[in-house]
């Protein structure tokens, strides 16, 4: 804990907000007038350490976007890694035909709400075309991250984004737009990735409806831009295989023992945002120093493996990030927008990677119930929505259930979360919805409401895409936990 909260301190005062604000340093200065740390000073094993634990939460998330991009560049073409991951080569994208399948290990806390695409992109490679089909009034997003895991492009229904051609161009592109593009959108950082989701009801007609739709979502290469819609058929994307298959819990996307060394590369790829450049420098130093001083390495590797123990591991838990929303929820106010959060961006790249800007989407977890008991299958609950306070939105909502490793429940209704898709929900006689989150089937007419739980630990996730504003603002109240007696 004195861990975190010392991370947080040091957040808070790399701001340059911070800084004016307490009056210690006087208004920013351009780069090349920032003062930097002397070339050649001593630097002994206990201070690499000290600088590897901050740089390690700093750069986990930077880290993480890199070696998930490593991964696709080995994509020999469109398909589905393992069977169940959509990835594709660099500056292209890959699209599931359904919802995503519970084995799938890439990204943590996922949904079975949309259909879901990823691409990673190298911007200084070439600008890529992101097709828009028309998806009439289907809820549809298009999440594009920079290396920071940042959001900075707004494409999705609540835009009114029309169909069509957009382009994607890196920091330096200095390129000539051709006809028939709509907009360009610019990222920070070469580096980018783009995480379409278009929302399908759980029913076998929309699964046949959305598929001519999904088929025109595609991201190429500039070069290969004709002006027309190209289509690839999805529901036939061949198999890859998957050279991380295995395991319960989330790929290891950071290795603590190899991240001093990806580290460099990463920090050459990721400009520094402005007021950075010092903490750039102060890290470069000993990674400089690190570089040819084993004892140097050997510190900045421990640093590492501790921190990930001590500070990453911790973050996963839903109750560890966000702020409280009541009744036992917890939840983001700047996710996937950080700026110099240092700890809800390294926490939310723990925890559920890949979120989306509150305005498009709120998310609440809960790993407890209303009496204060870490939730358990153990135990029977009921969560119960009073008649008109089901999740204001204009999007869709869903409750989710998850293992203690953020991945869903193998059961015998194949079901991992009940909310808008699902068109067999039984309301109560006052019009209020009661889900029932228990190991076993509860029977009945409730059988329609049963979240299958574990026998073990579990968490509880809600999301609200296209929220109103009630959720937005805090106003909506959301459901206790209630263990049943």
């Amino acid at each position: 804990m004195k861990t975190l909260i010392a991370s947080a301190l040091i957040t808070t005062m790399l701001s340059p907000a911070f800084a004016q604000e307490a009056g210690q340093v006087p208004p920013p200065q351009s780069p090349s007038d920032v003062p930097m740390p002397v070339a050649g000073a001593p630097i002994s094993a206990e201070y690499a350490a000290a600088i590897g634990r901050m740089a390690y939460i700093w750069g986990w998330p930077l880290v993480n976007m890199h070696n998930r991009q490593t991964l696709f560049a080995t994509a020999p073409h469109p398909g589905l890694l393992g069977g169940v991951l959509p990835v594709a080569p660099l500056n292209q994208i890959g699209m599931l035909s359904d919802y995503v399948r519970p084995e799938q290990r890439f990204i943590a806390a996922p949904n079975q709400d949309v259909v879901y695409g990823a691409g990673f992109m190298a911007l200084d490679e070439d600008a890529v075309v992101v097709q828009v089909p028309d998806f009439g009034d289907r809820f549809w997003v298009y999440q594009v991250v920079d290396q920071r895991s940042d959001s900075f492009a707004e494409m999705g229904i609540q835009y009114d984004t029309a169909p069509g051609h957009y382009l994607l161009v890196g920091p330096d592109w200095n390129g000539e737009t051709p006809d028939g593009i709509k907009a360009v959108v610019r990222s920070q950082t070469n580096l980018a990735a783009v995480f379409p989701r278009i929302f399908m009801d759980d029913t076998d007609e929309d699964r046949k409806a959305i598929q001519p739709l999904i088929d025109q979502v595609m991201v190429y290469p500039l070069s290969k831009y004709t002006g027309e819609m190209q289509t690839m058929d999805w529901s036939e994307a061949p198999e890859i295989p998957n050279p991380n298959a295995g395991g319960d819990g989330e790929t290891r996307w950071v290795v603590p023992e190899e991240f001093f060394k990806v580290l460099p590369e990463v920090l050459a790829e990721t400009p520094p945002l402005p007021g950075e450049e010092g903490l750039y420098a102060m890290i470069g130093q000993v990674l400089d120093a690190a570089a040819d001083n084993p004892e140097l390495m050997e510190a900045l590797t421990k640093a590492a493996v501790e921190t990930e123990a001590s500070v990453i591991d911790y973050m996963f838990e839903f109750r560890n990030n966000g702020v409280d929303a009541g009744n036992g929820w917890r939840t983001q106010k700047n996710s996937a927008r950080f700026g110099y959060d240092i700890f809800q961006r390294t926490a939310t790249a723990k925890g559920n990677m890949f979120s989306n800007v509150p305005e498009e989407t709120m998310y609440f977890g809960a790993d407890f119930d209303s009496a204060g008991d870490r939730l358990n299958g153990a135990k029977a609950y009921t969560l119960t929505f009073p008649a008109g306070q089901l999740p204001p939105v204009d999007g869709f909502w869903s409750l989710t259930l998850y293992n203690e490793q953020h991945f869903f429940y193998p059961n015998e209704l194949n079901r991992f979360s009940l909310g808008t898709k699902n068109k067999s929900l039984v309301t109560n006689e006052d019009g209020s919805l009661t889900i029932y989150v228990q190991n076993e089937n509860p029977g009945g007419e409730k059988e329609a409401n049963w979240l299958p739980a574990p026998a073990e630990n579990f968490s509880l996730y809600i999301r609200a895409y296209w929220p109103q504003n009630a959720i937005v603002s805090g106003d909506w109240p959301l459901p206790t936990i209630e263990p049943v007696k």
